[in-house]
């Protein structure tokens, strides 16, 4: 027997990351219930993919639950936070349990890698669509923005450049290591901790390197602005 949209969220998602020490209540009631160390602020960020619009309708399950929740992960990465807790909501056309067990199992692996528990979410019906909601901390007044950059700094990255976009050139021509940072980027975590201390300002620069640097530029000139 097919399962329902509960028993999908019961048979693969709950459970699915181990519990952890600052949620209070997790899934299974009406809202998820975390702690924050004292001198902590909540930072947060949602992202939504929707089938053919940012995923082919054959995309690999295990790489789009992987790839859902990395995206997500970089720009707590880009302030600096901690991870602390991942809300999903999954809009699907059918009960598909074969999509939800590789999905759950992409998700599932990247979230017990970088210690992010699953707290909630929802699951309805209609074209499909991913959407994760991360929560991250950081102490008090040390997230990391866009604004802060200054004339003289040093422009740094934490990772290659481009082999993404190649990947998505050269399509199934593109080698192993092209289309794994694709389909299963890495979120820079630990870079994001320790430029937290020192950095003027940072961006996720998925939408390429020149196109953020502008963006960052507008952000200092507005800042600018309103300093004057």
């Amino acid at each position: 027997m097919a399962l329902n949209e509960f028993g999908l969220i019961q048979r693969y998602f709950q459970g699915l990351t181990p519990a952890a020490t600052q949620v209070t209540l997790g899934i299974g009631d009406d809202a998820a219930v975390l702690s924050l160390p004292p001198g902590h602020e909540l930072v947060w960020s949602i992202d939504t993919l929707v089938e053919g619009v940012h995923f082919a309708e054959r995309a690999d399950p295990v790489a789009l639950g992987h790839k859902a929740l990395a995206v997500n992960l970089s720009d707590l990465a880009a302030m600096g936070a901690d991870p602390h807790g991942v809300l999903l909501a999954l809009t699907l056309p059918h009960a598909d349990e074969r999509w939800c067990q590789g999905f759950a199992e992409g998700f599932g692996a990247l979230a017990v890698s970088c210690g992010i528990p699953l707290v909630g979410g929802d699951m309805t019906r209609g074209p499909r669509a991913i959407s994760v909601t991360v929560l991250g901390r950081v102490p008090q007044g040390s997230a990391v923005q866009r604004q802060g950059a200054q004339p003289g700094d040093h422009v740094t990255v934490t990772g290659p450049l481009g082999d993404a976009a190649l990947a998505l050139r050269l399509g199934t021509a593109a080698p192993e290591a092209l289309r794994t940072a694709l389909d299963r980027p890495s979120p820079h975590l630990a870079a994001g901790r320790v430029l937290r201390a020192f950095a003027s300002a940072a961006i996720d620069v998925s939408d390429g390197l020149m196109a953020d640097l502008q963006d960052h530029r507008k952000q200092w000139n507005r800042g600018r602005r309103r300093g004057s």
